[in-house]
């Protein structure tokens, strides 16, 4: 029997490409505003120039600025997708790419796709996205003892797929074991605007502590677009060593053809200046999504199995390990088979720890909140916005409790499975 996808496509073979996870949605209708601006640019016969047009430079420029990145727009480009720009930094930079495990799952095979090898750095227990340091000064040791040339580590203080914040103890720490091993960073800031709690966690940017050797990249759809629109921007390092790297990214992008559609761009230009209608929509929706997470979250150990608190975005990453004899006797013995069972019972894609640099082994799983919110109309998805508890909205409520009947199947047999 030939199976598909959440998405209705042919999942036979499983590719970790084809079939990897998108980044997590966010289950709400299009801010109306970004509409109109997309609708009034829809007319644009001629193409954006490849790095982005002058305009949505600058509106980049100033939204680094006022998150204490001074950025001139001359060191910025525009892609469609944090992918594209990801894949020209690494054809930019060459030689061997470190990344944390687990991270991304766009990662590794943009990386792959050009023949670089990729090697996993584990993390600390208490959070995602930004490897060990000493774990890294290990790998990038081991890594050239072999005959490798370790040159990029690419890390996320705001993580896909944990959704933790990294310590600025740690990550400072990381900052300087990989300048002192001569590697260039790239620093996904995808998720940066979507803390859960901002006045209780601390976000620093690793181009705040090494600002010579880090490029920033951002994809708008983790706070700014919708994932349908694809947008992203990076910020080169000040320095003619940034000049000559984003001039190489250049030649790639121009090499892809990788521009940027001009509707898309106007509606990125005009998110990217953050005018009340988009902060608005941000604020309302990071406050929906924290709370779904926290339901989740406790959905999650209340059957014993673990998963780190999360802080950020709209996506948690769930061990249940401990649930391996009541998941055995469903068949379930890795993350894909984990991910194929939990994707079939919740109706909602639940992407294994495989996708994302994990063992196959372990029994880990991303859980995002944005199909939580239902599949119903603009208007029911737009009511959870405004709701004063959203989660006791039907239709969340709903979904919450099916997931949370899913789990607790798996808790009590997991009580009455006989010892082994």
């Amino acid at each position: 029997m030939r199976r598909t996808d959440p998405e209705g496509h042919d999942a036979v073979g499983h590719g970790p490409v084809r079939y990897g996870p998108h980044l997590p949605d966010d289950g709400l209708p299009v801010l109306p505003e970004l509409s109109a601006v997309l609708a009034a640019a829809a007319d644009r016969a001629r193409g954006e120039p490849v790095g982005g047009a002058p305009a949505l430079r600058a509106a980049a420029s100033g939204y680094w600025h006022r998150r204490g990145l001074p950025t001139d727009p001359g060191r910025v480009a525009a892609a469609p997708g944090a992918h594209t720009l990801l894949l020209a930094l690494t054809a930019a930079l060459g030689g061997h790419v470190l990344v944390p495990r687990p991270c991304a799952a766009w990662w590794a095979p943009d990386a792959r796709l050009l023949g670089s090898p990729v090697f996993h750095v584990p993390t600390p227990a208490e959070s995602g996205g930004v490897p060990d340091p000493y774990a890294l000064l290990e790998t990038v040791r081991r890594v050239r003892a072999e005959g490798g040339a370790p040159r990029l580590l690419v890390l996320a203080v705001a993580d896909d797929p944990t959704g933790t914040v990294a310590r600025p103890e740690l990550l400072h720490e990381t900052v300087e074991a990989a300048a002192g091993e001569g590697l260039h960073l790239v620093s996904d800031e995808t998720w940066r605007d979507t803390l859960h709690d901002p006045h209780a966690t601390v976000l620093l940017s690793p181009a705040e502590m090494l600002p010579e050797r880090v490029t920033v990249v951002t994809d708008l759809a983790g706070g700014l677009l919708p994932p349908g629109w694809p947008a992203a921007v990076a910020r080169f390092p000040a320095s003619a060593a940034g000049d000559g790297l984003h001039a190489r990214v250049l030649d790639v992008l121009t090499a892809l053809g990788a521009g940027v559609a001009a509707p898309v761009a106007a509606a990125a230009g005009y998110a990217l200046d953050e005018p009340e209608p988009v902060t608005a929509r941000r604020s309302a929706a990071v406050r929906l999504h924290a709370r779904v997470a926290a339901a989740v979250h406790a959905a999650v150990v209340a059957t014993g199995a673990t998963a780190r608190p999360p802080q950020a975005g709209r996506h948690l990453y769930a061990d249940l390990g401990p649930l391996r004899d009541a998941l055995g006797a469903q068949g379930v013995g890795d993350a894909q088979e984990l991910e194929d069972f939990l994707s079939s019972r919740l109706g909602m894609p639940a992407p294994g720890g495989h996708r994302f640099g994990d063992d196959l082994a372990a029994l880990r799983v991303r859980l995002a909140t944005g199909p939580l919110l239902g599949t119903g109309t603009a208007e029911q998805r737009a009511e959870c916005l405004t709701s004063p508890d959203p989660l006791e909205l039907p239709h969340v409520r709903r979904a919450l409790t099916a997931l949370g009947s899913v789990l607790g199947d798996l808790r009590d047999a997991q009580r009455w499975e006989p010892p082994r």
